[in-house]
């Protein structure tokens, strides 16, 4: 009898071990030709190691399709539809008619309270947000469900410094709504999610430290730790911003983190986004944590799970999967349980030698605007704020090409606009209302060219975006630097 029960003890350990650091990918739909969810629930369940998933809305097929399959689901309520839910009644309504006939079959874990929203949200969005996780989470408890958690996503636009990490800190703006968010969060055990992508923080000069590969790392002067990737260092930067606040304690989870694999330019390959996804599944199931949260686990979903070939934007937009439409790898990033896939990771960073070259000055991030609510299952990658880093020189903009033609610079504006920058300054009445359109693409470009991390390949605007050190301001239109 010992015998046996010490048998299976064992069993178990290894069973946890083989799962407790196991990664989690975005499944977003925005394709005409996805496999069927109850299959893609059956690969993901049989052929991968992944145990996580995260959707962009509350489709019935797909949350069906992961039951009994032990992989945790996070499903995502639409930000339009947040302020109705600071009321208790229709908060119950929506758990009736979205969560329950679901669960406990499939393993909800956490509902996503909107995406973003402190980023793109109107005003009466965002005094929402915390009303309705409060009260969301009172309608799952009235239901009797009492371990899913309700959070939302942050986009680093809530940030207002992220270097050095242990001078990471929120933008003063966001803190009256941060601070009660966090309070609840501690209060029901819920964790801060936050959408860290080093790729919109990319430079030349940090490739290597974006991308987990041997480089000189960052020494943080406050602290005297070390960074080898930029991942860590983003991760550490929102940890100080809560404990500076009060809440280092309340968990974290990187709820949307990827490299795209295919776009205009050379900083999206094949090999830049195996050498990123790969050596960051290894490092979170590491469990080594970060040098300011070391043996701390934190949950990270991938950004995606599949190439989306009706996403609008640049090329990027359509090539953040890990797999193909038909469930193959695009790259071995190391999900497949037999490890197939092609291209495969290069050498991973380790220890940063010394001396490291120490992290630049805390710098803003770049502004941020209010957007369209997010829609179902067709969300669009938004367009995510850098992680901020020092852009060497001097201010730049971008503006429109002279001869750029008006249908493209048009083109650019419903682009842009679409991408959720607030685009009513240069609406009639608007400080920036211009009757040339060339006037109104210029103050549109400058402004995504900022919020995208301010590099060159983001005023690119198929060839018709050029670069300035000139301020374009003039009389009352004031463009973001």
């Amino acid at each position: 009898m010992a015998t046996t029960k010490l048998l299976l003890s064992l069993l178990l350990l290894i069973q946890l071990a083989a799962t407790a650091f196991a990664i989690g990918v975005n499944y977003g739909t925005l394709a005409d030709n996805l496999p069927p969810p109850a299959q893609v629930a059956n690969f993901l369940k049989t052929q991968t190691n992944i145990d996580k998933v995260k959707i962009f809305d509350a489709n019935p097929d797909i949350i069906k399709a992961f039951a009994n399959t032990n992989i945790s689901l996070t499903i995502t309520i639409p930000n339009g539809e947040i302020p109705s839910l600071t009321k208790l009644r229709a908060a119950r309504r929506w758990v009736v008619d979205h969560v329950k006939p679901f669960y406990p079959q499939t393993k909800i874990n956490y509902i996503a309270m909107g995406n973003e929203v402190l980023h793109w949200g109107d005003d009466n969005l965002k005094n929402s947000l915390v009303p309705a996780m409060r009260t969301f989470h009172n309608a799952l408890v009235r239901e009797g469900i009492k371990d899913v958690k309700v959070s939302t996503p942050h986009s680093l636009g809530i940030m207002l410094s992220s270097e050095p990490p242990s001078q990471g800190r929120f933008r003063p703006e966001v803190i009256p709504l941060l601070t009660p968010m966090l309070g609840f969060l501690r209060q029901t055990k819920g964790p801060f999610m936050v959408n860290p992508y080093p790729y919109f923080g990319w430079s030349p000069e940090k490739e290597n430290y974006a991308l987990f590969k041997p480089n000189k790392g960052v020494h943080d002067q406050f602290t005297g730790k070390s960074y080898t990737n930029m991942f860590d260092g983003l991760m550490d930067a929102v940890y100080s911003a809560a404990k500076a606040v009060g809440f280092g304690d309340v968990d974290l989870v990187a709820a949307e983190t990827g490299w795209p694999s295919s776009c205009e330019f050379p900083v999206c390959s094949v090999q830049n986004a195996v050498d990123y996804n790969g050596h960051l599944i290894k490092h979170v199931e590491s469990g080594k944590g970060t040098p300011l949260m070391p043996n701390r686990k934190f949950d990270t979903y991938i950004f995606a799970l599949f190439n989306e070939n009706q996403k609008p934007g640049p090329l990027a937009e359509k090539n953040w999967g890990l797999f193909k439409p038909d469930m193959t790898p695009v790259y071995n990033a190391g999900v497949m349980r037999n490890q197939q896939g092609g291209a495969t990771p290069g050498p991973m960073a380790t220890t940063a030698p010394q001396p490291a070259t120490p992290a630049t000055p805390a710098t803003p991030a770049a502004p941020a605007g209010p957007a369209k609510p997010v829609k179902g299952g067709k969300k669009p990658k938004p367009a995510t704020p850098a992680a901020p880093v020092a852009a060497g020189g001097g201010k730049k903009w971008c503006v429109a090409k002279p001869g750029a033609t008006n249908q493209a610079l048009q083109a650019n504006i419903d682009y842009v606009c679409g991408k959720g920058v607030d685009c009513k300054p240069i609406q009639p009445g608007g400080t920036c209302f211009d009757n040339d359109v060339k006037a109104r693409a210029s103050y549109l470009m400058n402004a995504y060219y900022q919020a995208n991390g301010r590099h060159d390949f983001n005023c690119d605007f198929s060839k018709t975006g050029q670069l300035t050190s000139a301020d374009p301001s003039h009389g009352s239109c004031k463009y973001n630097a």
